[in-house]
């Protein structure tokens, strides 16, 4: 009978052993959390509300992609907030098709850039192409920005983009005098919510079926989040470039003597990082229905860095995955909806937030010393 039990024991220690070792742990994790709402919350795990959820997982995993690449050099990039924001003003400034003179008159940029007909591209047939690429380039800019200072003069990656923070995120606001521009050219609009295949719910009761009737299936921001991932996790995983981030994460000096070109790998992976930021900016945007300076403020930073950690992405450097990240993205909105769920306040779900974020820092501590001592990678 003691053997048997102490067979048993020793064979759930084994079990979550690799449990806790396996690279998919916050995957389980996360089907065992849906398990779970699903007995306590049935109204979460309603087609309905799962399709809002993913509309949420998309932008996020967008920044959270490049957030990925810059941990995996041993930096963090706290700006990203600030460029979502910043580029949601810089595409507002491009292609809005109408503002407010009353909101937005006191704006610096009013009656040169802005106007009561719009951004100065504001209803050309081509303003929405023009505000994006306007707003991929504003983001990559404030990479570079970030990513120069940070290899050319080997500043702290936390000190230059907490300067950014500020700087980038107080001119967005300053720009448009905090408020948001909410005329959006509707080939804009759709980038937000527009789906290309549709399911039908319920039961077909009238000879046409109603938009309201429908759930998105497979959107635009699924698939222009899909193929960001794909491009970034074949540069990671398929590439020199991949070989040489990942090589810097895992040592700077012995990848610098080695020949990698660090400072122009470090610049590439901030630049990247921003122009991540500005695919949230223009996802998010189009789906609030308005260019915001304030788009990435709040507990965004704390989401997308605690999804990226949690996914399994090291704080140490050298290791992650994009597909770590992006299950890292959804334990993190799961989360975020059965917290609101309950019914806490917004206080309260930070505190709970960044209490996971610190436990997946450990486990990320705790993973690596017990994959040393198994004489693992």
């Amino acid at each position: 009978m003691g053997s048997s039990s102490g067979g048993l024991l020793s064979g759930a220690k084994h079990l979550g052993r690799r449990l806790l070792l396996s690279e998919y742990f916050i995957l389980y994790l996360t089907i065992a959390n849906f398990l779970i709402l699903a007995v306590f919350f049935p109204d979460l795990i309603t087609a309905r509300n799962l399709s809002n959820q993913l509309a949420n997982v998309w932008p996020l995993f967008a920044v959270a992609i490049g957030q990925t690449f810059v941990l995996i050099v041993m930096g963090i990039d706290l700006s990203q907030g600030a460029i979502m924001g910043m580029t949601s003003v810089a595409g507002g400034l491009v292609m809005a098709t109408g503002a407010d003179p009353a909101l937005l008159s006191g704006s610096p940029v009013w009656g040169s850039l802005l106007s009561e007909s719009g951004g100065f591209l504001g209803g050309a047939s081509y303003s929405a192409v023009a505000g994006i690429v306007a707003m991929l380039a504003a983001g990559c800019l404030v990479g570079f920005f970030n990513g120069y200072f940070i290899a050319q003069f080997n500043m702290p990656a936390f000190m230059v983009t907490l300067v950014s923070l500020m700087l980038f995120s107080s001119a967005g606001i300053w720009l448009t005098q905090s408020q948001n521009i909410t005329h959006l050219p509707d080939a804009f609009s759709r980038l937000g919510s527009g789906d290309l295949v549709s399911i039908y719910l319920g039961e077909k009761t009238e000879a046409t079926i109603k938009r309201r009737d429908l759930l998105p299936f497979v959107t635009y921001p699924m698939l222009i989040t899909l193929l960001l991932a794909v491009l970034a996790d074949i540069i990671l995983r398929f590439t020199v470039l991949g070989r040489h981030i990942m090589a810097i994460g895992g040592n700077v000096r012995a990848a610098e003597i080695s020949g990698v070109p660090v400072r122009r790998v470090i610049i590439f992976v901030f630049v990247f990082s921003g122009f991540c930021a500005a695919v949230a900016s223009i996802l998010y945007s189009a789906r609030l229905g308005g260019f915001r300076p304030t788009i990435g403020s709040g507990s965004a930073l704390l989401d997308i860095i605690g999804a990226t950690v949690i996914g399994g992405t090291s704080l140490a450097g050298g290791k992650g995955k994009i597909s770590w990240t992006a299950m890292g993205v959804v334990f993190f909105v799961l989360l975020g909806n059965m917290l609101n769920s309950i019914g806490l306040s917004a206080f309260y779900i930070d505190v709970v937030k960044g209490g996971i974020i610190l436990a997946a820092a450990a486990l990320d501590v705790i993973r690596t010393r017990l994959l040393a001592s198994e004489g693992m990678p």
